[in-house]
């Protein structure tokens, strides 16, 4: 439906645009036509794969910045953008106060857990979160060590399906 297309992209646009900017000002070292450039991107990606920002129950905001970030990685790693850069316009890293990309990935990934099974999470709950050993987390599930090592792997690759799903790159 188009029209439905149309109100869902003015209403992401009303409520997220001026967070993206903003994110994509801090992503560039506040380079204002690199920004312009990952947030139309951005929004072009979001225009692109409305049906999953629609049909999900996460966080927008997240696959957004997830994506202006995927944007700016891949731009650094092509070897014409790092023969483009100038040492003068290599942006700084981070304030070492700002958490942002940490906080966001855990959003994405709290929400990716969300979606997968609750047998899968227990398990990557009990080892992943808690650092538990395989056979106390057996112990703990009340399931063979073998259950939980073939219930992890298989979580964690379900996890990264939903993550890929999410926009989010390897």
């Amino acid at each position: 439906m188009p029209g439905t297309h149309f109100a869902l992209m003015q209403q992401l646009h009303d409520e997220h645009a001026a967070a993206l900017w903003g994110y994509c000002l801090r992503l560039t070292g506040h380079d204002r036509a690199r920004a312009e450039d990952v947030a139309q991107e951005t929004l072009l990606r979001a225009w692109r794969r409305i049906s999953v920002l629609d049909d999900s129950h996460g966080s927008v905001r997240a696959w957004l910045f997830t994506v202006a970030r995927n944007i700016v990685i891949d731009e650094w790693r092509t070897p014409r953008s790092r023969s483009e850069l100038a040492v003068a316009d290599v942006p700084e890293g981070p304030a070492p106060d700002d958490h942002t990309d940490q906080l966001l990935l855990s959003w994405v990934v709290a929400e990716a857990l969300t979606k997968l099974s609750s047998e899968h999470r227990a398990v990557l709950l009990e080892c992943y979160y808690r650092g538990l050993p395989v056979a106390e987390a057996a112990r703990r599930l009340g399931i063979p060590e073998g259950t939980v090592k073939s219930r992890t792997h298989y979580a964690l690759r379900a996890l990264r399906l939903e993550l890929e799903e999410m926009g989010v790159g390897a």
